[in-house]
């Protein structure tokens, strides 16, 4: 009933309607010293003293404000660092539509007394084809890292070993920068300090424009990067209280003169995580209890270096490298406990040295025509991956010892070329061109001195070549919009193992179309329904044929003859914008997915003891997929708002799991669920006065139901304090993490054998933060806003 109730709320939503008012008023924004165009310009429409509605201005300086009624309004002009414009204007039978021709903005003489890098308050902005979260300086982000933060961001989950998962699915894709890395993306999180992050994009359903990788969408990290002129700084320090404290730093610095921008940011988090947890066995011939306790000890330190040439007006080269070094010690130790059964109990203590170098270089070339709009891009970009680690087993069975080590080296890069083209053909139509080659190659060294292993040593590569082109084309009318646009695609990826000949090899050329269809009722309603295909590649890990990790009990492998899955998804979505900036955004999807990628557990005929476990991936049949997401911004009084969010999802999940028969063997069986999730988020922020506010943040995750495990309902409620001083260029933060101490997670399952478990980490925690800004620049006109956010933010740009 509840889920009824939701959709019965959603839909009533979605067929709402409004009056349309006849008046509109149109212009265009230029500097009115450059004579360029002005984009992100604020533009606000007021009868006396109070804002009727408003809007901002389009990369090509040009707005448009419709519906309203006719009578008399001021119209305001506001951008940072210039002088407010401000024109009344007076609508009639006759004058129902009023052109303002071209406003000129005159530069501030004033020198501001602090520089905003980033802003105060987090917001969540929900665009045409993504949610963009800026990360301000509230409590809502305080963390040490990406991972810590993304939980409190909606249709976005972190489990506790760092999987990221979009609207309850995993199969997503995570960029740095708009740009692909060689980490997997639960290191990444870890390795990133939440105070280097400036926005994080949520891309559900990409067009053809964006690289067809992740089911679920992409989560794009956008990292500070400050144009200001003059010398401008902004320095963040933080620890978080748990078991042991853990220390995190950033500093984000830039300094322009001329045509020269040169920009920096640093970062380092290091410290002790805590992981514990137990899982339990209860069968009439075997009774056991595994005891896991796992110590982490990270040292993380992270670095973006470039600059910006701005050869004239028309013409610019940018060039930065980010270098990360991560390292980690970690510590686990399993104890096996069997009663009243013939098995003798095992310990294992296991020491892991690691070790990750990724270092990324890019260089960039924009080229501006003289049309407005008129773009041309291009740049490379190369990821290296340099990973080792060592592994020592220490395992004592009954009164038998055994030790052995395995050492794993990993080396991978990613070499990009693309080419974007856009041309806005008319005011109403957009056409954006591209190509891309991405060259990725692999290498996997393993060995080990366990006898028990077939090929103590092993090589593994996994090489792809993918060569791609777009196109899309768009036009915007009175009320209604639409893109189209496909992606042709060719893919090819060879592996090789040192056992000789080729282990896999496929090669495929395929297209991906998308298609968006916008519809505005009014200023202050928008629709939107999209449809897109997309494809999840398996990865180095899913294939490799090689040990991964190992317990006693279960051994993970990867499987070489992976096929890619793809996806076909459908989308509506609905914004709502209310009075004083509260505003309601909801969207349901369907998705149709192909050769689905999923694990596999079965048990390990290679071994004598009946509980050892192989854990693998495979493909299954078709399965499908749909949901729902609602959240708002609502702003309940002066000095309190909330955003409240919702999402559900299911998938239709079959896989082949081995389930224990009464003589003590086991048989494969095909099981097929619809696995639901549901998931409830709460921010409430109150404000004191301008200096001090107060957080409160509830989260909840219902319970899911899986093929191989059924986990169990998550919970957590936080709070917080934030104190500003110096005119707000310091900032105190204080956030008290899982005050009830509720987190943890817990599953059961009956596959192979009835067992269950739980594991915690340290949610329950303290984390104290302050923020310093320092610089006396202005921002100038933001000529260069898709490098400056260091990623491409169009995908129908025009709209």
């Amino acid at each position: 009933m509840k889920i009824k109730f939701l959709f019965a709320l959603l839909f009533g939503s979605l067929i709402s309607a409004y009056a349309q008012n006849p008046g509109s008023i149109t212009g265009k924004v230029v500097d009115s010293k450059t004579k360029e165009s002005l984009p992100y310009v604020s533009i606000v429409v007021k009868n006396g003293d109070q804002v009727v509605t408003g809007g901002i201005t389009e990369d090509n300086g040009l707005f448009t404000i419709k519906n309203l009624e006719l009578k008399k309004y001021t119209v305001e002009v506001q951008f940072m660092g210039y002088i407010t414009h401000k024109e009344n204007i007076t609508f009639g039978d006759a004058a129902r539509f009023i052109d303002m021709g071209i406003i000129q903005l005159a530069e501030s003489n004033t020198v501001l007394e602090e520089v905003e890098i980033v802003k105060e308050v987090s917001t969540i902005e929900q665009k045409l084809d993504r949610k963009v979260i800026t990360v301000g300086r509230d409590l809502t982000t305080a963390g040490g890292t990406a991972a810590e933060i993304m939980n409190n961001i909606p249709s976005v989950n972190v489990d506790q070993d760092g999987n990221i998962s979009l609207r309850g699915n995993q199969n997503v894709r995570v960029l740095l920068d708009g740009r692909p890395t060689n980490i997997s993306p639960a290191q990444l999180l870890k390795q990133i300090p939440s105070t280097s992050i400036k926005k994080i994009e949520l891309i559900t359903n990409p067009s053809a424009k964006y690289n067809p990788e992740g089911m679920s969408g992409i989560i794009n990290i956008i990292l500070n990067k400050n144009t200001n002129d003059g010398f401008n700084g902004n320095l963040s320090s933080g620890i978080t209280f748990g078991k042991v404290p853990k220390f995190n730093n950033s500093l984000d610095m830039n300094y322009r003169m001329g045509k020269v921008n040169f920009f920096a940011t640093t970062g380092s988090n290091f410290g002790k995580n805590y992981n514990w947890g137990k899982v339990e066995r209860n069968t009439p011939d075997v009774n056991s209890l595994q005891d896991i306790d796992v110590v982490n000890d990270n040292e993380n330190y992270f670095g973006k270096f470039g600059l910006d040439f701005y050869l004239d007006d028309k013409n610019t080269i940018s060039a930065y490298v980010n270098l990360n070094n991560f390292s980690a010690d970690t510590n686990i130790n399993i104890g096996i406990d069997y009663a009243g059964s013939d098995s003798e109990d095992t310990t294992q203590e296991s020491v892991f040295d690691s070790g990750n170098h990724n270092n990324t270089y890019n260089l960039a070339y924009k080229h501006k025509f003289d049309k407005d709009g008129h773009t041309l891009d291009f740049e490379g970009n190369l990821n290296e991956t340099k990973g080792s680690q060592a592994g020592i087993y220490d395992i004592v069975t009954g009164n038998v010892p055994s030790n052995y080590i395995d050492r794993v080296e990993d080396n991978r890069t990613n070499t990009t070329l693309n080419l974007d083209y856009v041309n806005p053909l008319s005011e109403k139509s957009t056409l954006e061109l591209g190509a891309e080659s991405r060259i990725i190659r692999s290498d996997n060294d393993y060995n080990t001195t366990n006898t028990l292993i077939t090929n103590p040593v092993s090589d593994y590569t996994y090489d792809m070549d993918i060569y791609s082109a777009y196109a899309t084309f768009g036009q915007k009318f009175e009320k209604i919009g639409y893109q189209v646009g496909a992606r042709f695609e060719s893919y090819k990826v060879q592996a090789k193992s040192n056992s000789g000949g080729v282990a896999f090899d496929d090669d495929y050329i395929t297209v991906y179309p998308s298609a968006y269809l916008t519809y505005n009722l009014n200023q202050k309603n928008m629709f939107q329904v999209s449809y897109t295909r997309r494809v999840d590649r398996p990865s180095l890990e899913q294939t490799k044929p090689i040990r991964e990790f190992s317990t006693p009990l279960i051994t993970s492998l990867g499987n070489p003859e992976l096929e890619p899955q793809f996806t076909n998804s459908v989308e509506l979505n609905y914004t709502k914008v209310f009075e004083k900036g509260s505003s309601i955004t909801a969207g349901i999807f369907y998705r149709l997915i192909n050769d689905e990628i999923s694990r596999v557990l079965y048990p390990d005929e290679t071994t004598e003891n009946p509980n050892d476990q192989i854990m693998t991936f495979d493909n299954y049949n078709n399965n499908k997929s749909y949901g729902f997401e609602v959240s708002a911004n609502y702003k309940v009084a002066k000095w309190m708002d909330i955003q409240p969010a919702i999402d559900f999802s299911s998938i239709s999940q079959k896989g082949a799991v081995s389930q224990s028969q009464p003589d003590g063997s086991y048989e494969f069986v095909i099981r097929q669920i619809d696995a639901n999730a549901f998931n409830a988020r709460l921010n409430a922020n109150f404000r004191v006065n301008k200096r001090l506010s107060f957080i409160l943040f509830g989260f909840y995750r219902g319970p899911v139901n899986g093929v191989q495990n059924n986990s169990k309902e998550m919970y957590k409620v936080d709070s917080g304090v934030s104190y500003n001083l110096l005119d707000n260029q310091l900032t105190f933060n204080l956030r008290f993490n899982d005050m009830f101490k509720t987190m943890r997670y817990a599953f059961d399952s009956q596959y192979p054998f009835p067992q269950s478990g739980e594991f915690r980490w340290e949610s329950h925690t303290a984390y104290f933060s302050l923020n310093y800004r320092f610089g006396g620049g202005k921002n100038r006109a933001m000529q260069r806003k898709y490098r400056d956010n260091n990623t491409k933010q169009s995908g129908g740009g025009m709209f």
